[in-house]
């Protein structure tokens, strides 16, 4: 079968960039294809939030530290020279959002990244925005 294309002419109006076409083409068997495999609005919802908690500098900090090794709220505090409160308010917006986990030990509560998925989150990123810098 064929892949079935629509064009249409754009009016010689509109200012062109590199960017776009001076037709627009609809290749009908690409946007079905993609179409079918794009996640429910819910979904992408869900990844756009997870995008915004990681978007946060503070949590971003917290998060390589813990990329680096497990810590209490006091190490990471003193680490990144915040207070307890501070960090405590980060650790629950992560741990909601599934990103840490704690463990208990006595009376000191240790944090770690929640699972491997979040690591290899971690370390892509950081890959790729050490990538032109190596």
């Amino acid at each position: 079968m064929k892949n079935k294309m629509i064009t249409e002419e754009r009016p010689e109006t509109v200012e062109l960039c590199e960017e776009t076409c001076d037709k627009t083409v609809i290749h009908a068997e690409v946007v079905t294809k993609v179409k079918e495999k794009i996640p429910s609005l819910e979904v992408l919802s869900e990844m756009a939030e997870l995008f915004k908690i990681l978007g946060d500098r503070t949590r971003t900090r917290i998060l390589y530290a813990l990329f680096e090794s497990e810590m209490c709220v006091c190490d990471l505090a003193y680490l990144l020279g915040m207070s307890q409160s501070s960090i405590s308010h980060q650790l629950r917006v992560l741990k909601q959002a599934k990103l840490v986990k704690n463990r208990k030990e006595g009376k000191v509560v240790y944090y770690s990244l929640a699972d491997s998925h979040i690591i290899q989150i971690f370390d892509q990123v950081l890959k790729h925005v050490n990538e032109d810098k190596i």
